[in-house]
C-alpha cells in the first residue's frame, strides 16, 4: 500500500517532470517500458537484490524498508531492492522512486523528499505526453505498454486524463515534453528504418 502525503506545490511538480523528461533524454533512454535497472546503470548507482544479502542483513534490509532504499557511501550511490517478495513492477518503481532521490538531491527522508521522489517515479515511468502517443484509452493500455502494476496504471491513467484536459486547453506542449517526443520519435523512426 503507497503511503500519501501532502500534495506539493506546482512549481515542484513542474521541476520534478522536467527532471525527469530531461534524465530519459540525457541517457537515452529510448525503450518503453522505462526500466530502472537501465537508468541506475547510466548513472553509476550499484544495484543490489535483498536476494544477494546474509540473513542477517537481509533482516535489517526488510526492517530498513519492505521495498527498498538508498544507500550513499563513500561517494557512491547504492539502491538495495526488494527481489524476494515483490512483483517486478514493484521492483521497477522502487528503484526509480529512488532515483528520484539522487536526481532531486535529496539528504533525508521527509514528507517532501517522499512525495517528490514518490512523483519522480509515477512521473517517468509513464511519462503523460508518451501515454498520449499510444493513444491510451484506459488503464490497460498503460498497463500493457509501459509494463505496470495495473493499480499503478489505474493511477496514471487518472493523472494522463488530468494531462489531457490541460494540455487540449493550452493546446501546446511544455520545453521538456517537446524534448521527450522529440528524442522518442526520432528513436522510434531508427527502429523502422
Amino acid at each position: 500500500m503507497r503511503k500519501h502525503y501532502p500534495r506539493l506545490n506546482d512549481e515542484t511538480y513542474e521541476f520534478i517532470k522536467e527532471e525527469a523528461s530531461y534524465l530519459l533524454v540525457k541517457y537515452k533512454i529510448k525503450c518503453i517500458p522505462v526500466s530502472g535497472f537501465e537508468i541506475a546503470s547510466k548513472l553509476g548507482v550499484t544495484v543490489i537484490p535483498y536476494s544477494s544479502l546474509t540473513e542477517r542483513k537481509l533482516k535489517a534490509a526488510i526492517q530498513t524498508s519492505e521495498d527498498g532504499f538508498l544507500i550513499e557511501y563513500d561517494e557512491k550511490d547504492y539502491i538495495f531492492y526488494n527481489d524476494i517478495s515483490q512483483s517486478y513492477e514493484r521492483q521497477n518503481w522502487t528503484i526509480l522512486h529512488e532515483i528520484g532521490h539522487i536526481i532531486l538531491d535529496h539528504n533525508g527522508y521527509s514528507w517532501v523528499e517522499e512525495s517528490e521522489a514518490n512523483f519522480f517515479a509515477k512521473y517517468i515511468i509513464a511519462p503523460p505526453v508518451l501515454v498520449y502517443k499510444i493513444h491510451a484509452n484506459d488503464a490497460m493500455d498503460i498497463y500493457i505498454n509501459f509494463d505496470i502494476s495495473y493499480e499503478a496504471a489505474v493511477y496514471a491513467y487518472c493523472y494522463y486524463k488530468k494531462w489531457l484536459r490541460q494540455h487540449q486547453l493550452k493546446n501546446k506542449y511544455t520545453e521538456y515534453e517537446k524534448a521527450l517526443l522529440d528524442f522518442y520519435e526520432e528513436n522510434m523512426i531508427n527502429k523502422i528504418a
